[in-house]
Order: structure tokens, then C-alpha cells, then sequence
């Protein structure tokens, strides 16, 4: 799938200029860029979520020094 995309020429400049810094085509940078920030939403989103489980379910959390003595560490 190809697409095309509209950009300034300060934003063409920064980006020709990234790609070159790390030895990328223009196109595996944007391609790269849209992945992680997809990912770093997923993980955002499976973390709040994680956590409103959490805080659901009722449980508290204790001090890892209570933890430790525990376990005798």
C-alpha cells in the first residue's frame, strides 16, 4: 500500500534529515513512527485498563519491606 503525505518544507527538511541521521528511506521512518506510536497507545490503553482492574477488585498494595521480611530476604 503506498500514500502520499503533505508537508511543510521546515517539516520535509527535518524529516530527510532524521532519515539520514539513521540511514533510512523517508518512507521506513514515517512507516516506523506510525507503528511505535500505535504501540505506545496500545500499551497505554492495556495499562489503564490494567489498572481499573486494579483498583476494582479491591486489593491494596503493602510495602515492599513487608514483602521482603516475608520471604526472610
Amino acid at each position: 500500500m503506498a500514500f502520499s503525505i503533505r508537508l511543510t518544507d521546515e517539516e520535509r527538511l527535518l524529516a530527510e534529515s532524521y532519515a539520514k541521521l539513521h540511514s533510512l528511506s523517508l518512507g521506513e521512518v514515517f512507516k516506523r513512527a506510525l507503528f511505535e506510536k500505535i504501540q505506545e497507545e496500545y500499551d497505554i490503553t492495556v495499562a489503564e485498563d490494567a489498572y481499573a482492574e486494579y483498583i476494582n477488585s479491591g486489593k491494596k498494595s503493602r510495602p515492599i519491606d513487608d514483602l521482603w521480611k516475608e520471604l526472610d530476604l
